[in-house]
């Protein structure tokens, strides 16, 4: 029989400042982002080599949208075949 070792507690790490001298806050405006942050934001990386055929998040868009039905048919198929 192997002989278990009791578990070692997880250590908290230490609460340190990580606040540099230059970081200068006094200007700053609580807040201001949150309503965008709150909508909610998805940022996608596209390719280097399909960067001409999608130059914006406009041109992305387009292309999803037009291909969001097939997808969605496609899925469609799959549950009935599970459901059969």
């Amino acid at each position: 029989m192997k002989k278990v070792k009791p578990r070692q507690p997880i250590k908290a790490p230490e609460d340190r400042d990580t606040m540099r001298p230059e970081y200068d806050f006094s200007g700053a405006v609580r807040g201001v982002t949150a309503a965008r942050y709150a909508k909610g934001t998805n940022v996608v990386v596209v390719d280097p080599e399909v960067l001409d055929v999608f130059p914006n998040s406009v041109a992305v868009n387009e292309a999803l949208r037009a291909l969001a039905p097939v997808l969605r048919r496609r899925q469609t198929a799959r549950r009935r075949r599970k459901v059969a």
